[in-house]
């Protein structure tokens, strides 16, 4: 990554840009880490991003004989045109794996295993690689085998019954929940953790990501919580999931919006303050059955206003209201700006820059294009000590593609 412009971040939060343009790898928490990202949608990638942007080396393996792919999160990456179904392709995927650190696959249930390159065959070759198996369901199970997408996935975690509005169908907040919370975030973490334990043990081991589970663990509160006034009635009637009037969103007169977040008394007092509203008129706060009503105050005062107008009225009132921003103007809001929380590549593509901050080994980012589809499949493989008379062979027999500059020898 070093031949690539990168942007780091210092424990004050403020962008600085490297003269020298060495970030690197040096500084970064995973410097030295080799991973195969095998290709896949949505959850795998992320979890790759997530190492590369801490410094990991992440060689993403894509199919032959596609020119293009949906994965929009290769930042960091450097992808390989391999075809695995041939054995001589599983035979490459196998030389990799066996100087690779982690293989993160997104495949069902024994797919590898029918390739040949299931975590028998590959740990035998490598006991310290760490096996990421990232899937839906999980690897046993009467549904390890079966197709799903993020919404199945919630459903059998016991969450989508959550999402919604009174009287209305659940409805699934986009695939955040499943494929990247309890998906890409966990199976990343999962392997961070088996990297920490090797450093004890020497060994590798298999990681069964299931994001069914992920994302039940990362609703641990909800489940938590059921005994708790907070989360014991139907959906939609609960202080946290459209009940309260003053957990909610509201419609301003330019057709935008306010999030109101005022649950502790004193940014309630806060909120009714800035809506120009007296308190002592109003029924209490926590009376659950003049909900109905409060919410219809504050929809009509709302509605009053611009969400201009009402930024700077809550910009001096502590009461947990901020604006309802799109993913643009989030990227040009203040206090997002002030952070620097956003970074911007060389296609001019925004998107968020790497979470949680760290002091002392900051993530350096890329800010180059994603990699094109076999773009670095000769460069990688003369890097993992193919020969160029190898590497010629298998082009010919359609085992890889070259879809990228040729290395200099």
């Amino acid at each position: 990554m070093s031949s690539e412009r990168q942007i780091c971040y210092n424990f004050i939060n403020v962008p600085c840009f490297l003269r020298d343009l060495s970030c690197s790898s040096k500084a970064m928490v995973l410097s030295g880490i080799k991973i195969i990202e095998l290709a896949g949608l949505a959850p795998g990638p992320l979890c790759g991003m997530i190492l590369a942007d801490f410094g990991a080396k992440v060689v993403r393996v894509d199919r032959t004989r596609i020119m293009t792919t949906v994965d929009v999160q290769g930042r960091g990456k450097r992808s390989i045109a391999l075809d695995l179904k041939k054995p001589e392709g599983a035979e490459v995927l196998k030389k990799l794996c066996i100087q690779s650190d982690v293989l993160i696959e997104p495949f069902r249930k024994g797919v590898m295993e029918k390739l040949s390159l299931g975590p028998k065959d590959l740990l035998q070759q490598n006991s310290k690689l760490i096996y990421a198996r990232l899937t839906g369901f999980g690897q046993n199970g009467r549904h390890a085998s079966k197709a799903g997408h993020d919404i199945n996935f919630i459903s059998l975690a016991g969450l989508l019954s959550n999402f919604g509005r009174k009287g209305e169908n659940p409805c699934a907040p986009v695939n955040l929940l499943g494929d990247f919370a309890g998906g890409g975030l966990m199976c990343a973490m999962g392997i961070i953790l088996a990297l920490f334990e090797r450093t004890h043990s020497g060994k590798g081991q298999v990681i069964d990501a299931s994001m069914v589970e992920g994302a039940a663990y990362c609703s641990s509160w909800l489940w938590k919580s059921q005994k708790l006034s907070l989360m014991d009635k139907p959906r939609g009637e609960n202080i946290l999931d459209s009940g309260a009037p003053f957990y909610e969103t509201y419609k301003t007169s330019d057709g935008k919006y306010m999030a109101v977040g005022a649950l502790e008394p004193q940014f309630y007092d806060r909120l009714i303050e800035g809506l120009g509203l007296n308190s002592s008129e109003l029924p209490p706060q926590m009376s659950l059955s003049d909900w109905p009503e409060l919410k219809r105050i504050f929809t009509k005062i709302f509605a009053s206003k611009s969400q201009a107008v009402w930024c700077k009225i809550f910009d001096n009132i502590d009461a947990c209201v901020t604006p309802v921003l799109s993913l643009q103007e989030a990227s040009r809001y203040p206090h997002n700006q002030d952070r620097g929380s956003f970074i911007t590549d060389e296609d001019g593509q925004v998107s968020p820059r790497p979470a949680p901050h760290l002091s002392r080994t900051p993530a350096c980012v890329s800010l180059a294009r994603d990699p094109k589809v076999g773009e670095h499949t000769e460069a990688v493989l003369m890097e993992y000590g193919f020969t160029r008379e190898q590497i010629n062979a298998l082009q010919c027999a359609e085992v890889i593609e070259l879809n990228g500059p040729k290395a200099k020898l």
